[in-house]
């Protein structure tokens, strides 16, 4: 699975998705897109996901009609993150069109 990681993704995660093949958005020179460009830029690159420390991305994009999942977290902090890498995997194992990783709850929420 190709997976691109939005700007505020916190580097020590990308080692724990090593079965997948992960690219930063500042590898393609993406740094400045935000994320209606950047979904675009990623879904036209041919990347499956796109994984955001953005929680508010949820309410600003349309996701209708786009080929590529979105998985946000609702906290982009590698002291809180760290803790819950293995749901983070398996959130992006099994992304759908727009799925929430909430690490208060433990659990992915599909609003």
């Amino acid at each position: 699975m190709k997976i691109l990681l939005d700007q505020n993704v916190p580097r020590p995660l990308v080692p724990f998705l090593g079965v997948h093949q992960v690219t930063r958005a500042s590898e393609l020179g993406w740094s400045e897109l935000k994320n209606g460009a950047l979904l675009t830029a990623a879904e036209r690159a041919g990347f499956d996901v796109l994984l955001s420390g953005d929680k508010t991305i949820q309410h600003e994009q349309n996701m209708a009609g786009r080929k590529i999942a979105l998985v946000y977290m609702s906290d982009n902090h590698w002291p809180l993150v760290k803790d819950h890498v293995a749901a983070i995997v398996e959130a992006l194992d099994g992304a759908l069109p727009i799925m929430e990783w909430t690490p208060k709850l433990r659990q992915l929420v599909n609003p």
